[in-house]
């Protein structure tokens, strides 16, 4: 299976301040869907920014499909929904909002139109296609500059806190959207762990400069003292089963561990 996305000995760090990111090494194959997860200041939307060339490491490399990431370089094979989406909303209407990816990338009228249509119809938005994109509700804008995104058709898409202002029935189409796309590579950081833990392949833990944890979401994310060390909580849905294993058996963490290890070699060999 090819990498669509490979991260090599990544190192990042603002002026004057330790790395953010320090030496950090994985790769995401085509159709996987992985969670990045971890405490607020652990480098996710910096991790986000350098895949998508905003901004530049200090040293390492990353390659999408192949191809190093050069900053400032527009690049349509990786497409990112900010996490204040309103700072990428930028055209007059809804519609036009969605067409500006697609029309940098030299489509015809026809394929643009096309493209459009088939983001908004994905992301339940077509209503609000002749709407001014900032006199609709936060979780309306965040669907829209996620229909922007996919109108492009990106080989990696990434998404940073994507459930973030949107209520029950968006939050629903969301996740049902994500996992039908299941040729599609992606990134996802959220706080939100249930979204994480039902949408995703794969999760990472990302904390203190490194990747702490790399495997199956519902074995990482079900080891309590990892979680806890890292600033994270268990998601509900695991909660029970935790207190199952500490009534008597085995706790959850040595299967983790294993499974991590396992996992880690297999994204290190890749």
């Amino acid at each position: 299976m090819s990498s669509v996305l490979a991260i090599k000995d990544l190192i990042f760090g603002y002026p004057g301040q330790v790395p953010v990111l320090n030496a950090i090494s994985f790769n995401v194959q085509r159709g996987e869907r992985v969670g990045l997860i971890g405490p607020n200041g652990a480098g996710k939307t910096t991790l986000f920014l350098l895949i998508s060339g905003i901004v530049s490491a200090k040293a390492g490399q990353i390659m999408i499909s192949g191809s190093p990431v050069l900053k400032g370089r527009f690049n349509p094979a990786v497409g990112m929904v900010f996490q204040h989406t309103a700072d990428q909303l930028i055209c007059p209407t809804v519609c036009e909002d969605i067409a500006f990816g697609p029309q940098n990338m030299g489509l015809t009228p026809e394929e643009i139109a096309i493209n459009v249509d088939r983001a908004a119809v994905s992301t339940g938005i077509s209503p609000l296609l002749d709407r001014v994109p900032h006199q609709l509700s936060s979780g309306e804008q965040r669907l829209v500059a996620l229909a922007g995104i996919i109108a492009m058709q990106p080989e990696l898409l990434i998404l940073d806190e994507p459930t973030a202002d949107l209520d029950m029935r968006y939050r629903r189409r969301l996740v049902g959207m994500l996992k039908d796309m299941m040729q599609k590579s992606m990134l996802i950081a959220s706080h939100d762990l249930e979204f994480i833990l039902e949408v995703c392949t794969r999760v990472i833990v990302l904390d203190q400069g490194a990747i702490q944890a790399d495997g199956e979401p519902p074995i990482v994310m079900a080891d309590h003292h990892l979680m806890e060390e890292h600033g994270l909580e268990l998601p509900h849905s695991l909660t029970a089963a935790w207190h199952r294993h500490r009534s008597g058996t085995e706790c959850p963490e040595n299967a983790v561990r294993g499974n991590v290890s396992s996992a880690a070699g297999k994204t290190n060999s890749a």
